[in-house]
C-alpha cells in the first residue's frame, strides 16, 4: 500500500510538473501582431514564418489590409507594429505619444501589368502612361501607343484602368511618380493613398495588390499598377516604361537596384524615389516601411521586435530577389540596424 501510494504521488508530481512547465512555456510565448501594406505581404509572410520557426518563443501574425488601414491600426494601438509603402507623415506621427520608429525593410517596383492577348514587350513612353490613367488615352491602338511599339499589332479595344479600392501605399507611390513626370496629372489628380481618379477613364477598382492583380487577369483590355512580385507570380505581362533618361526599362532586379543606387537615407528614414536618376533605372521603385513604437509597455515585445528586424535584415534579404523584391543596399541595412535600437 505504501509503495503504491508513493508511486501514485510521484506520478502526480511528474504530471503536475509537465503542466506547470507547459503553462510557463505558454506564458513565455511572445505574440506579435502586425497589419498593413499588401505590397510586401508575400515576403513578410515568408519572413515571419521563418523567424517564428527559428525563434520558438515568438509568434508573428501579419494581416495584409493596405497601408492606410495599417497606419490606422498603429495609431489606434490595436497592433504591435504596422507596415506601409507610404512612410507616416508628421501629422500621423504626432498622434502616437510613444514615438514612432520607421524602418525601410525591403524595396520593390510598381509595374503596369496588362491583359492583351498575344501582346508581349509593350513599351509605354512617359507621355503615354500618365495619359492612360487620366483617361486621355482610351484605346490600345491610340497613335501614341502604336508609335512606341513598331511591329506589335495593338487591338482597337477600349482600355480598362484598374486602380485600388482601398487606402493604399502603392497608390501613393504610383501617383507621386505620375505627378512628378506629368504636370497635368499633378494639377488634376495629384498624389495620395486614396487618389480621386478622373471620370474620363474607364475605371474598375479592386482591394489590395492581389485584388488588382486578379482583376487585370480576368479583364481583357485591362491595365493596372501592382507590385512586381504579384505580376511575376501570376505570369501577367509587364510593360517596359521609359525612364528619365529616355530609355525603356523592364522591371526586375537590375532596374530596381539601379533605381535605389543613388538614394540617400535621412535620419528619419523617409526616402522617396519619385523619378530615379540613371540610364538603367526602372522608373517606379520604392522602399516600404515597418512602423514601430519607440516605447513598449512590454519590454519582451520590444526585444522580440528587435530580433525580428535583425532576422529580416540578415536572413530575410537573402530571399528578396527570389520573392520579387529588391534586396536593401548595404548602407541601408546598416542604417536600419542602428535605428532599430530605438525600439525599447
Amino acid at each position: 500500500m505504501k509503495k503504491g501510494f508513493f508511486v501514485k504521488t510521484a506520478a502526480t508530481a511528474v504530471a503536475m510538473a509537465f503542466l506547470w512547465s507547459g503553462a510557463a512555456m505558454a506564458g513565455d510565448q511572445v505574440r506579435l501582431t502586425g497589419s498593413g501594406a499588401s505590397f510586401p505581404a508575400p515576403i513578410y509572410t515568408t519572413w515571419f514564418k521563418q523567424f517564428s520557426r527559428a525563434n520558438k518563443g515568438i509568434q508573428v501574425n501579419y494581416q495584409s489590409k493596405g497601408s492606410g488601414a495599417g497606419i490606422r491600426d498603429f495609431i489606434n494601438h490595436t497592433v504591435d507594429f504596422a507596415a506601409s509603402d507610404a512612410a507616416m507623415n508628421d501629422k500621423e506621427i504626432a498622434q502616437v505619444k510613444e514615438g514612432v520608429q520607421l524602418l525601410p525593410m525591403t524595396a520593390g517596383e510598381i509595374v503596369l501589368s496588362y491583359n492583351l492577348k498575344g501582346v508581349t514587350g509593350l513599351q509605354l513612353p512617359r507621355s503615354v502612361y500618365p495619359a492612360i490613367f487620366l483617361g486621355k488615352i482610351k484605346k490600345w491602338n491610340d497613335p501614341a501607343i502604336v508609335a512606341a511599339n513598331p511591329g506589335i499589332s495593338l487591338p482597337d479595344k477600349e482600355i480598362t484602368v484598374v486602380t485600388r479600392a482601398d487606402s493604399s501605399g502603392t497608390s501613393f507611390v504610383f501617383t507621386k511618380h505620375l505627378s512628378t513626370i506629368s504636370p497635368e496629372f499633378n494639377s488634376t489628380v495629384g498624389f495620395g493613398k486614396t487618389p480621386h481618379w478622373p471620370a474620363g477613364a474607364k475605371l474598375v477598382k479592386a482591394p489590395k495588390n492581389d485584388g488588382v492583380t486578379a482583376t487585370i487577369k480576368q479583364t481583357p483590355g485591362a491595365i493596372g499598377y501592382i507590385e512586381y512580385g504579384f505580376a511575376r507570380m501570376t505570369k501577367l505581362p509587364m510593360a517596359k516604361l521609359q525612364n528619365k533618361e529616355g530609355k525603356f526599362v523592364a522591371p526586375g532586379l537590375a532596374g530596381g537596384q539601379a533605381a535605389l543606387a543613388g538614394a540617400k537615407i535621412p535620419a528619419d528614414m523617409r526616402v522617396w524615389l519619385p523619378d530615379p536618376d540613371g540610364a538603367d533605372s526602372y522608373p517606379i521603385a520604392t522602399y516600404t516601411w515597418m512602423l514601430f513604437y519607440k516605447k513598449y509597455k512590454d519590454t519582451k515585445k520590444a526585444e522580440a521586435l528587435r530580433k525580428m528586424v535583425a532576422y529580416c535584415l540578415d536572413e530575410g534579404q537573402k530571399i528578396s530577389d527570389k520573392a520579387g523584391y529588391i534586396p536593401l543596399p548595404a548602407n541601408v541595412i546598416e542604417a536600419v540596424r542602428k535605428a532599430s535600437a530605438n525600439i525599447q
